[in-house]
């Protein structure tokens, strides 16, 4: 397939965990008091139980990608989300919907390492940076519509009807990839399936400093982005009190993040990952900052158009960070791309989803818990990028990078 086609399945394939989250985030409500959820923090285990099924099995994917290839373990793991899928649209306990979310992320888990290690098999440097730019670019596109979609379909269904068109979806997906996605995996790369290799696989990555200490620094960033997830339905609808406007803001927020990844995909071959992500942390830390301040020293709400301001901005520099970490994370280790996205992977969203659960499971009625949360990672973000840099940001490791 052509570059510009193979971009958009890439983006799509990633976007199968975006929009199991974010369609049925305006059903949450629904969701709970029509299976007897009582807690409003308690219906948030609705993202949390998907998060950890979609961390804990990369870590068994990437392997498994190794040594069989690419498509069929991809094949397998769609098979999987389609299927739990239909079987939420059915469930009649808030237990059981849980467990069929822990094995949708278990299959959803598969589009995320085996798409990344896809990409670093035909791509590298700052050219692999540029793609997943693109590809986060395309992939934003679900975030801005998915709720906006959910809310929709809610008005003319019951919240069931949400999951059957998510299993719809990934169906669609799975056959465009059936028909169109060759293996990409080189023969000489391949990896025995055994205990060993797996290990000496995982002793690569964790030995690393670079790729593991940037992997530590997505994993905190992208704690704040679940947290805010965790707590986006108590803070658009209960605090600002937006009501269906609630797939609006969240739009808003995606589409400042989806305008960062592209112009990061215009800007990484000039000016390089390092010199780009470097920059916009700094960004982040100051905007979180000065967010903070203002949300403990000012009015109480915070006036909304204020709070989306700085949330936006915030957002945008995360735009800019997420992919090229990623690719840092990356670069050092294409010998074992499948096994390196795997434990990668499987940090950033364990560690995440643990960390966007402590921030969303502390909500008080306020945006504090959240403000707090996206500043203190913030600053834990920088502290592993330094590590990493032993010092010293904005320094090229080499041309390419």
């Amino acid at each position: 397939m052509g570059k510009r086609e193979f971009i958009a399945l890439a983006a799509f394939l990633m976007a199968t965990n975006s929009l199991a989250i974010d369609i049925m985030l305006p059903a949450l409500q629904q969701i709970g008091a029509n299976l007897g959820v009582e807690s409003e923090n308690h219906r948030q285990f609705v993202v949390s139980s998907y998060l950890l099924g979609f961390g804990g099995a990369q870590l068994f994917y990437g392997p498994i990608s190794d040594r069989f290839g690419r498509r069929l373990p991809l094949l397998v793991g769609l098979g999987i989300y389609i299927a739990s899928a239909i079987g939420i649209a059915f469930i009649p306990s808030f237990a059981g919907l849980l467990v069929l979310r822990f094995i949708q992320g278990i299959g959803s888990a598969a589009t995320r390492v085996i798409t990344i290690s896809i990409v670093r098999d035909i791509y590298g440097g700052r050219q692999m940076a540029e793609v997943m730019s693109l590809i986060m670019m395309v992939f934003m596109i679900v975030p801005v519509v998915a709720p906006g979609s959910g809310q929709i379909i809610m008005l003319f269904a019951s919240w069931h009807m949400i999951f059957v068109f998510i299993a719809a979806m990934g169906a669609a997906i799975a056959a465009w990839t059936f028909y169109r996605l060759p293996e990409t995996l080189d023969p000489r790369n391949m990896r025995p399936f055994t205990a060993r290799s797996i290990l000496s696989g995982f002793h690569l990555v964790l030995t690393n400093r670079i790729a593991l200490c940037y992997t530590l620094a997505t994993t905190f960033i992208f704690g704040s982005l679940f947290g805010f997830i965790n707590s986006a339905q108590q803070i658009y609808v209960g605090i600002y009190d937006l009501g269906v406007y609630f797939p609006f803001a969240f739009a808003a927020v995606a589409v400042f993040m989806s305008i960062a990844s592209f112009l990061n995909s215009r800007f990484v071959g000039k000016f390089g990952m390092r010199r780009l992500s470097h920059g916009s942390l700094l960004g982040f830390v100051a905007v979180n900052t000065l967010w903070m301040i203002v949300q403990v020293v000012g009015p109480q709400p915070m006036p909304f158009f204020l709070f989306i301001g700085f949330f936006g901005i915030a957002m945008f520099q995360f735009g800019w960070i997420g992919s090229n970490f990623n690719s840092l994370a990356m670069e050092p280790l294409g010998h074992v791309a499948g096994t390196a996205s795997s434990v990668l992977g499987f940090m950033s969203t364990i560690g995440g989803a643990i960390i966007g659960a402590a921030i969303g499971q502390a909500f008080d009625g306020t945006a504090l818990p959240m403000v707090s949360g996206y500043f203190a990672v913030s600053i834990i973000g920088l502290v592993f990028v330094l590590i990493a840099e032993k010092g010293r940001l904005f320094q090229p490791h080499n041309p390419r990078l």
